[in-house]
């Protein structure tokens, strides 16, 4: 996911010998500037990207440490950086670090052969360092990724998201905000007919360097009407270039937002839209879902607004449905195209009367709208076989599927699609075996 630029770090030198361009082992550009680098200890993998990369029309220097590719960068500024994690007697850390200090504004494509978790993590180092971080590559890997990783180069030469607002946001958001600490994870929404992943949910992740990760759900319930206007735009264009990476990733699935209806009352999104989005790829294909009890309030203005997200392809989803259902007939009136049910109500509808019947009415009334039904919040296998039977569309919780950073929701895509298994658990815990 693209970061905001935050204030660079200090790169860390201490203890680091003296850089030695010697270390340099591809072609060198004397007189023209390089179009990437490549960082990695192993000269063999240093010779298949700069090939690769030559293949591609670009031209590439090769550095097997930290030191010789940061001393390259004081006179040369690559497009896009292939980083490998482990440099022997020094680290992706390093060059991090060194980037980061030097302002640099390219492309970094992480790569190792280590497990995932540890690629994250690094990326997010990254993120929280302002670098523009692709979704990291896990070794081995193949020539198409490489060309994947330089097609997102286009993606990445536009102006960098903005973290300047009007108003001051709430404590604690501007701060995590601006220094990379907020990121989008997504939870998979999964189809219960037929057990496929149907699309993705983003959800606000607070990822600090040092206390971990941990949900925003009370921060942004406190958080001012000028914070939620702020972070709705933020994330839409987050969204948007995540979006666009699963284009790139063969997995052009639906995203979905929280928004808040203020910044959609407040924000030119089309025009927002047609900044951050590139004009050669395919129509966004986004949902923004806005609270039930926001939008009753002004039917008219919703509708409007709504009607000019769809030329987009950009559509509206009412969430927490139920909390006020004696007005959900007017809905109607809207143009949305999901209806998501409040995890209290689909939490034990297996068993409580009550629940199960506000569910069904809510699922028949989204299908009388030409919408699709989806729960949310499901933790237990008895409520999902209720609601499949009740006929709901989609499902997410805890039960199909944690949130996760894009990297791995990626990497698990493809396990999966490898082992052509589903994402519905069955009675041994295990998924049913479909293909996607």
């Amino acid at each position: 996911m693209a970061a905001s630029r935050t204030k660079s770090r200090p790169a860390t030198t201490a203890g680091h010998p003296r850089p030695d361009m010697t270390e340099a082992i591809g072609p060198r550009a004397s007189s023209a500037r390089p179009d990437a680098f490549v960082i990695d200890d192993e000269p063999g993998i240093c010779k298949f990207i700069t090939l690769t990369l030559e293949g591609l029309g670009l031209s590439a220097e090769s550095f097997q440490t930290a030191q010789a590719a940061a001393a390259a960068i004081e006179r040369s500024r690559p497009e896009i950086v292939f980083l490998d994690v482990a440099l022997g007697q020094t680290d992706a850390i390093d060059v991090i670090r060194s980037l980061s200090a030097k302002g640099y504004g390219g492309v970094v494509q992480l790569m190792s052969g280590h497990k995932s978790a540890l690629l994250d993590d690094v990326h997010r180092v990254g993120v929280s360092h302002g670098l523009n971080m692709c979704p990291p590559l896990q070794k081995p890997f193949r020539r198409d990724a490489i060309e994947r990783a330089v097609s997102r180069l286009t993606l990445y030469d536009r102006p960098a998201i903005a973290v300047s607002f009007s108003a001051p946001l709430s404590p604690g958001l501007d701060t995590a905000l601006a220094n990379g600490w907020l990121e989008l994870w997504y939870q998979p929404k999964i189809d219960l007919r037929s057990g496929v992943l149907a699309g993705i949910e983003g959800l606000v992740r607070y990822c600090h360097p040092t206390r971990g990760v941990h949900a925003v759900d009370s921060l942004l319930a406190e958080a001012s009407p000028a914070t939620r206007i702020a972070l709705t735009e933020h994330f839409v264009v987050v969204a948007l270039r995540d979006r666009s990476d699963l284009d790139m990733a063969g997995l052009p699935l639906p995203v979905s937002l929280n928004a808040s209806f203020d910044a959609l009352a407040n924000v030119d999104l089309a025009d927002l839209i047609r900044r951050n989005w590139p004009h050669s790829q395919s129509k966004p294909r986004l949902v923004l879902e806005v609270g039930e009890h926001e939008v009753i309030g002004d039917l008219n203005l919703a509708h409007e607004i709504a009607t000019q997200l769809r030329i987009y392809d950009i559509t509206l989803a009412i969430s927490n449905f139920g909390a006020g259902f004696s007005s959900l007939e007017r809905l109607s009136e809207l143009p949305f195209s999901e209806v998501k049910l409040h995890p209290s109500f689909a939490a034990g509808c297996a068993t409580d009367a009550r629940n199960a019947g506000i569910c069904r009415a809510a699922i028949e009334l989204a299908h009388r709208f030409d919408a699709v039904a989806v729960a949310d919040g499901i933790t237990d296998g008895a409520d999902l076989r209720a609601l499949k039977d009740m006929g709901c569309d989609l499902g997410q919780g805890p039960l199909l599927g944690q949130p996760m950073p894009l990297s791995r929701l990626e990497a698990l895509v493809r396990e999966r699609t490898e082992r052509r298994e589903g994402w519905l658990p069955t009675s041994n815990g295990r998924t049913h075996a479909k293909a996607h």
